[in-house]
């Protein structure tokens, strides 16, 4: 019979997957040791994931009038967790736990109690012999990307520090997450989980991956895939305003040059790739939403308990 963690809360954000969220969820309460709780907020789905849904009678379900995105539909979640709550893991409905998941991320809060995010193996759903990554890492210039995306699979090492872990398949801190307010509804999705983990960072926090804590990741099912318009957009738009909120002190000065460089690159690519309108308007409306996301900024920085040294050795210098 399987044990229960039961001040843990699995909380999935889903928007038309049915494609996947059966497969999700017959995992997940596979699992060797259960979740206390499983609550899943539908963005308005268009599909059949609610029927697939009732038939996984403990799943709670917040079904939404309208798409709320990643970010929010997360936060929403935050708002509506059982008291006795102390951990929170989020979920994928494209990401697909081995049965062992939930057993080696609480061991590895016992043995590494200090972190307050812990991040998954990733491995591509289609192809498990390739890595989909290792938690996430931030550039100097601002620039994000997923930790050995792309590579082949080595096996499961040892917990490793990250800048910060993917939310596909991650474990927080409950009192982490309401110490930095949750994802920024702003974001909406794309990049809102490396935001979440800068903020965390700068608020005195650190994140590692659990390499044993091993997850099958189909990745932006029910966006279209990476390069489709609506991750492009989303994507692109975000990437300001990570930069502008949480880049500290000196460094923002610093590394602006470099960081309008990438930004100017990343038009050039998507103009090669025929997204010349998509990205335009990603880059318009970031700028729209920049008076904004410098009023924020000050709120973060002010709040900021790590030295700004302290954030240049967690970023990435390599280009």
């Amino acid at each position: 019979m399987s044990r229960r963690w039961h001040d843990l809360t699995v909380v999935i954000v889903n928007y038309n997957g049915a494609t996947w969220l059966h497969r999700c969820l017959s995992a997940l309460f596979s699992q060797e040791l259960l979740p206390g709780e499983v609550l899943l907020v539908d963005n308005a789905s268009t599909d059949h994931s609610l029927e697939i849904v009732e038939t996984f009678p403990e799943v709670r379900v917040l079904a939404q009038s309208e798409n709320l995105g990643f970010a929010g539909g997360n936060n929403l979640a935050l708002r509506h967790l059982d008291a006795p709550c102390r951990w929170v893991a989020l979920l994928n409905a494209d990401a697909f736990v081995g049965e062992d998941w939930l057993a080696v991320l609480q061991r590895a809060t016992q043995d590494a109690p200090d972190y307050a995010a812990l991040g998954s193996r990733l491995l591509e759903a289609s192809n498990p012999r390739i890595l989909d990554g290792l938690g996430d890492c931030c550039h100097i210039s601002g620039r994000v990307g997923r930790l050995h995306h792309g590579q082949k699979d080595s096996g499961a090492g040892p917990l490793q520090e990250v800048f910060s872990v993917c939310a596909a398949a991650a474990l927080y801190q409950r009192s982490a997450l309401e110490a930095v307010g949750g994802f920024d509804d702003d974001f909406f999705c794309f990049v809102e989980d490396v935001d979440l983990g800068f903020r965390l960072r700068l608020a005195g926090f650190s994140a590692a991956v659990v390499p044993r804590a091993t997850v099958h990741h189909v990745g932006a099912g029910s966006s279209g895939g990476r390069f489709s318009p609506f991750a492009v957009y989303h994507g692109h738009r975000n990437l300001l305003w990570l930069y502008v909120k949480n880049m500290p002190g000196a460094l923002f000065w610093l590394f602006l040059p470099l960081h309008l460089g990438v930004q100017l690159a990343a038009i050039g690519r998507c103009v090669v790739r025929g997204q010349t309108r998509c990205v335009l308007h990603a880059k318009r409306d970031s700028l729209l939403g920049l008076g904004h996301a410098w009023r924020k900024r000050r709120r973060i920085q002010s709040g900021r308990s790590t030295s700004v040294y302290a954030i240049f050795t967690t970023l990435t210098k390599i280009p």
